[in-house]
């Protein structure tokens, strides 16, 4: 049953199971869902839930047992035999080639689907969202059966890429492993963007990206991401002052990409050399890092993190930092709050750091103003533990229905 003033139920469309179906799922909760499509859907104990190796393992977390007595609509046969050809043919071989064409192939199934399944038909017409890169295909129909379409922005667009191709130029030595997008993935994305009534981004930062690119701002809205870890009850305790023997210790998680202002974070470890800190990598390594770096006993490289390790290292941690030059918003801030961490952050991402309250704010991304941050802390470990204290506050925030209301006012507007 829909709420009153809710009268319209809502058809997500998806590529994946970002950020796990959450919002698909804060709107079954709600009694909104009219259905969710995605490419897999694995039920467990399922013969597709057996399959060894890591192709058994990326289709191991495609369920929910929130969207349980969902109606959800997947292609997993179809999805299973595309991906078994995709690692057939060489995972990197052309990788935009089959990023467009993997976008491509879930726009037809489930274009199909919506109209084999009558999910765009009855009054009243469903809400359709679809992520961004995957959605061309289905806001057309969904335009066409007279459907209001919302587009989610899930980052900055053409503004975002022409940010790091500057900064992978400026950082050639650490080889990243990176290219521009085609000039048809672009011209499929302004197309979403002319069909869709409404445009969804994370954070002020990618609204300032797509209105670069030329999108109307009329029909952008902020709406964050949702997050559900909920707080850990890990004890902090923070020193009078910092020293070899307990050093400041400095967490980066997430994919160590140029984007992420990973060589900027590099040359504040090198300013920091002399100074009681350590710096914490966690993550796929898309750089090679210098010999400097490696030589640098303050740096500590642990590589990927299974998901269940992933609490160890926010435990060990005592401050967080994203140097992103963009990001569309960085969930990892608030998975880091919800630790307890005070969180040093680029302001292009999410809007989730008050500065000065429960961590600080990077005015730029430069290895000298990453240092200022961290002395600042070195300076004054009573700051570091007040942070810590503050850090979660903001959780309520980003809570899934919260979210889930947010983008419900945004589809009125």
């Amino acid at each position: 049953m829909i709420a009153p003033g809710e009268d319209r139920p809502w058809l997500f469309c998806q590529l994946g199971a970002r950020e796990h179906y959450i919002l698909p799922r804060a709107f079954h909760r709600k009694g909104h869902l009219r259905a969710l499509i995605t490419d897999s859907w694995v039920r467990q104990g399922s013969l597709v839930s057996r399959i060894p190796g890591t192709i058994g393992h990326r289709f191991a977390d495609r369920f929910s047992p929130d969207l349980a007595d969902a109606p959800v609509h997947a292609f997993t046969g179809a999805g299973l035999v595309s991906e078994i050809g995709r690692r057939l043919r060489g995972g990197k071989a052309d990788r935009w080639r089959i990023i467009m064409a993997r976008n491509s192939w879930f726009e037809r199934h489930a274009v199909a689907r919506m109209k084999s399944a009558g999910l765009l038909a009855g009054a009243p017409r469903p809400i359709v969202f679809a992520y961004s890169y995957a959605a061309l295909g289905i806001l057309r129909a969904a335009k066409a059966a007279g459907c209001y379409t919302i587009l989610g922005q899930i980052d900055p667009a053409i503004a975002e890429e022409n940010i790091v191709a500057e900064a992978v130029a400026g950082h050639e030595a650490l080889r990243p492993d990176w290219e521009r997008a085609p000039a048809a993935y672009w011209a499929r994305w302004m197309e979403e963007c002319q069909i869709a009534d409404r445009i969804v981004v994370n954070s002020e930062w990618a609204r300032q990206g797509l209105l670069s690119a030329g999108c109307d701002g009329a029909k952008l809205a902020v709406v964050p991401l949702a997050y559900e870890g909920g707080q850990s009850e890990t004890v902090r305790a923070y020193p009078d002052r910092f020293d070899d023997a307990r050093p400041l210790r400095i967490l980066f998680l997430g994919s160590l990409v140029i984007r992420k202002g990973i060589a900027e974070l590099l040359d504040a470890a090198a300013l920091l050399a002399d100074h009681p800190v350590e710096f914490h990598f966690v993550g796929q390594e898309a750089i090679s890092f210098p010999p400097a770096a490696l030589a640098n006993p303050r740096i500590v490289r642990h590589g990927p993190a299974a998901r269940g390790d992933v609490a160890e290292h926010y435990a060990a941690a005592d401050v967080f930092i994203l140097p992103s030059l963009s990001d569309g918003f960085g969930l990892t801030q608030i998975e880091a709050q919800a630790y307890g961490l005070p969180v040093i952050a680029s302001r292009h991402c999410g809007d989730v750091v008050r500065d000065e309250e429960n961590g600080l704010i990077l005015e730029e991304v430069s290895g000298a103003a990453i240092a200022a941050a961290i002395r600042h802390y070195l300076q004054d470990p009573a700051a570091v533990a007040r942070h810590s204290r503050r850090a979660s506050e903001s959780l309520a925030r980003f809570a899934p229905d919260a979210v889930a209301q947010q983008l419900i006012e945004a589809a009125r507007v």
